[in-house]
């Protein structure tokens, strides 16, 4: 009867371990690079449908995402965007919400909330019950969950076509009662505009930021990673460095009623050599381009390609792979709304995801 108990506890606690893997990998000190990458995925769906080639673009509510100096693009009052996807066949949500407002004709502030998490996932670490027997009714679930907190704030600068812009960054992530983290960080960004051509750069997690993780595991918990073999978690630090985004846009108009923006994005880090199309010892760069063809400025057409890299095929043969991306967007009067066809990553097993999003400004009541 004992070998019975510890193995419904082991089959229980792995099927624990492998859903914490989306907030957190427990004890994991030795790969800062990969901190925080839900932060990576992206939010609006114009931006996705474009190939995530934005940061030039961007001249809106997402700005505080891809880049706050676009926030000086919004024109209401209040400039209000959301988002919902699903990956992972609808495991896995996300979801963003952001808040833009001019302050005068020269800065805005803005607000970010993004969360990337798993929900209802059972807990089966007392499915077996003292005296070896299941026992159903003591599962138990819990989330999964990482949070952003974004304030951003962007200002026009003397020079003409230039404006820069910040975000004060905050970071929580919970992976139900067992741990949670804290972070802070900071990103800078800047757009320069000259005739219909548009430049960018901006510096995600410029000063580096920091995730405290804490773990609180009660004995029952820490007893059954001892008998399955587990390592017991300790409070450590994971640190995501700093990116480089730089970007160009381009404007092109035919006839009176189409419009073309053409976009090239290169992200650009620092921590030795990743599997991207531009790399080296010291720098790899990830290139992004992406189109939008508007009509009249209501019906917009996107596509985009990402995530461009070399992969190594069953036949051991090394191939150029990238990720298509393609969207659809509507607006009518002070509404948006944009679709995408997009995907985590092309990388993974995970399908396509299909993604909506929402925008629309507020303006106040003429005499108020």
């Amino acid at each position: 009867m004992k070998s019975v108990k510890i193995k419904g506890m082991r089959v229980g606690f792995l099927a624990l371990l492998s859903t914490m893997s989306v907030g957190a990998v427990l004890g994991q000190t030795d790969a800062p690079k990969y901190s925080n990458e839900f932060l990576a995925v992206g939010v609006g769906a114009r931006a996705l449908g474009m190939g995530s080639a934005y940061t030039a673009a961007v001249n809106d509510v997402t700005s505080g995402y891809w880049n706050p100096a676009g926030l000086l693009g919004v024109r209401g009052d209040l400039q209000i965007g959301a988002m919902h996807s699903e990956y992972f066949a609808g495991i896995a949500k996300y979801d963003y919400i952001g808040l833009a407002k001019p302050i005068d004709s020269a800065s805005t502030i803005g607000f970010t909330f993004i969360r990337f998490g798993i929900d209802n996932i059972p807990n089966t670490i007392d499915l077996i019950d003292p005296s070896g027997n299941i026992d159903y009714d003591r599962i138990t679930s819990f989330s999964s969950a990482d949070h952003a907190f974004l304030i951003s704030y962007a200002r026009k600068l003397k020079v003409p076509g230039l404006q820069v812009g910040g975000n004060v960054k905050v970071i929580y992530r919970r992976v139900g009662s067992f741990g949670k983290a804290w972070g802070f960080g900071l990103d800078a960004g800047a757009q320069y505009q000259k005739d219909r051509w548009r430049f960018s750069a901006v510096a995600r997690d410029v000063t580096s930021t920091f995730n405290a993780w804490s773990y609180s595991l009660d004995q029952r918990t820490i007893d059954v990673f001892t008998q399955t073999g587990n390592e017991i978690p300790a409070n450590s630090i994971e640190v995501t460095l700093p990116r480089l985004h730089l970007g160009v846009v381009r404007e092109f108009k035919f006839g009176s009623k189409f419009d073309l923006l053409a976009a090239v994005d290169l992200e650009n880090t620092f921590d030795g050599k990743r599997n991207t199309l531009i790399k080296s010892d010291a720098i790899s760069t990830d290139p992004r381009v992406g189109i939008e063809l508007g009509y009249a400025g209501v019906v917009y057409v996107r596509a985009g390609i990402s995530n461009i890299q070399y992969v190594t095929d069953i036949s051991d043969k090394e191939q150029l792979s990238m990720q298509p991306n393609i969207g659809l967007g509507l607006k009518i009067k002070s509404v948006s709304l944009d679709y995408a066809l997009t995907d985590v990553g092309d990388n993974s097993v995970a399908l396509y995801s299909n993604i909506f999003s929402l925008k629309f400004d507020l303006f106040k009541k003429s005499g108020s």
